[in-house]
């Protein structure tokens, strides 16, 4: 028994060590699609040369509000509790893959009882116990190792797919967050708006009683309110519905204390996101990271292909036992040994092998286009963020000079009016440019987050780690 062992393992140990020769494409890294340098200029300003540090979203998302609903919605949003259960199942089809490298061992056993003479007894049973390599591949030429190649790969593209989505879903919240807080603030205005619009109309409806306005001023002042009804009709709405989004994201209900109460407290509690001079930075979004390992994939997938155009070598080795008493089964006359190898080899397929490694090379290029792709998207997006945040600063300082302005001039208005000085259509229009001019000075302030927001997402947040290996 032990003399087999040995003589067993002497067979299957070369054949293991020739399993070494791969014929996968040697993997090179594409060079980037893109610049390497982020683009300057007036929009750009230069503290886009500033080099990054890696952050995470407590660092730019510093509200303790904010950290809280984040920390919620890491725990329970289903998204990411659908892709940590892909990768789950990603990192385990690895092992499945792997196991195929190596020789499975099997043992059978039986029991028999054969009737003799019309009777049965002892004499009729007969007892068998076999066991050992039924059959074994040799990977000669690499095929399962570029299987459990190409498998390990996909799993880390899987892994980097849920990176994406924890990113995504932090990115989410955020804006979802600032959102609210802005239609906080237009719900407030639409209120303030509507009050001072329904004091318009009950000195519009005592001028035109007391002979001294004409109905249109009356009108015009009824068309104001209704305007700001309107809105504040709306703003109702979008409050109820930022609060559904929220929810979603977080999965699960939260406590409203845990919402912000206007956009400048949400700008106050956003840390900056420094620019970055190299674009390689790039290579660590974790879309990127997930098309890399997609074509590293697609990559080994041609090893795969090309191996099948080779013989294929199985080995089996079995040791076993017979006897018609328990007391004999493994005495060494019991014994029987088979050692065997078996080979095939296609010979003719109509060129369908062949063609199959086409198809994987064509399936790596279009790997290769993918992860330029998505490269050059990444530069793309965050270029025009860097653009957007250079210019964001003297934006908000005009909508915030053309509010102060609207402000004086309408206040300067009405008092005219009450005194007779101007018409009520100079009142009514300086009332609607303040409402409009506040209104615009709330999006660009919800702007400035978002600009904020976007250069996490878009620079890879805390993402800057590679995926661990499975």
């Amino acid at each position: 028994m032990k003399r087999m062992s040995i003589r067993l393992m002497a067979g299957v140990l070369p054949a293991l060590a020739l399993g070494a020769c791969s014929l996968a494409p040697k993997y090179v890294q594409p060079d980037l699609p893109v610049p390497a340098s982020w683009p300057v200029g007036d929009a750009y300003l230069q503290q886009s040369e500033a080099s990054l540090p890696v952050v995470s979203y407590k660092d730019i998302f510093r509200d303790p509000r904010l950290q809280s609903l984040v920390e919620e919605a890491l725990a329970n949003n289903r998204d990411l509790r659908v892709a940590a259960a892909n990768v789950a199942a990603a990192r385990a089809q690895v092992r499945v893959t792997r196991a195929n490298q190596f020789p499975a061992v099997g043992v059978s056993g039986s029991a028999t009882d054969t009737e003799t003479g019309g009777g049965f007894g002892l004499n009729g049973m007969s007892y068998s116990v076999q066991g050992g390599i039924s059959s074994f591949e040799l990977d000669l030429f690499g095929k399962l190792a570029n299987a459990t190649r190409s498998d390990r790969d996909t799993a880390l593209a899987t892994e980097s797919a849920a990176r994406t989505v924890r990113l995504g879903l932090v990115a989410d919240l955020a804006q979802a967050w600032a959102t609210y807080a802005a239609d906080t603030d237009l719900l407030k205005l639409a209120q303030a708006t509507a009050a001072n619009a329904k004091d318009s109309v009950r000195l519009s409806s005592a001028r035109l009683k007391g002979g001294v306005a004409a109905r249109t001023e009356l009108r015009q002042a009824e068309q104001v309110l209704e305007t700001a009804n309107g809105d504040l009709a709306t703003q109702t709405a979008a409050l109820a519905q930022d609060i559904n989004a929220i929810r979603l994201l977080v999965g699960a209900e939260f406590d409203r204390a845990l919402l912000p109460t206007g956009i400048d407290e949400v700008n106050a509690g956003l840390g900056e996101v420094p620019a970055v001079l190299s674009t390689q930075v790039l290579l660590r979004r974790p879309d990127v990271v997930q098309a890399e390992y997609q074509l590293r994939a697609a990559n080994a997938d041609i090893g795969v292909a090309r191996a099948q155009l080779f013989p294929t070598i199985s080995l089996s080795a079995l040791i076993g036992f017979a006897s018609q008493s328990l007391s004999s089964l493994f005495d060494t006359a019991s014994r029987t040994t088979t050692l065997g190898a078996d080979g095939s080899w296609s010979v003719f397929n109509a060129g369908g092998r062949k063609a199959n490694v086409e198809v994987t090379k064509a399936q790596r290029d279009a790997a290769l286009a993918t992860y330029e792709k998505a490269i050059q998207t990444a530069f793309r997006e965050t270029a025009d963020a860097l653009a957007d945040q250079g210019t964001l600063t003297e934006r908000l300082r005009a909508a915030t000079a053309f509010t102060s302005a609207a402000q004086d001039a309408a206040t300067l208005t009405e008092a005219s009016y009450r005194r007779g000085i101007v018409g009520s259509l100079d009142n009514l229009v300086a009332q609607r440019s303040l409402y409009s001019a506040r209104q615009a000075e709330i999006a660009v302030r919800l702007t400035q987050a978002g600009n904020r927001i976007a250069l996490y997402r878009v620079l890879g947040g805390d993402q800057a780690t590679a995926p661990a290996q499975p």
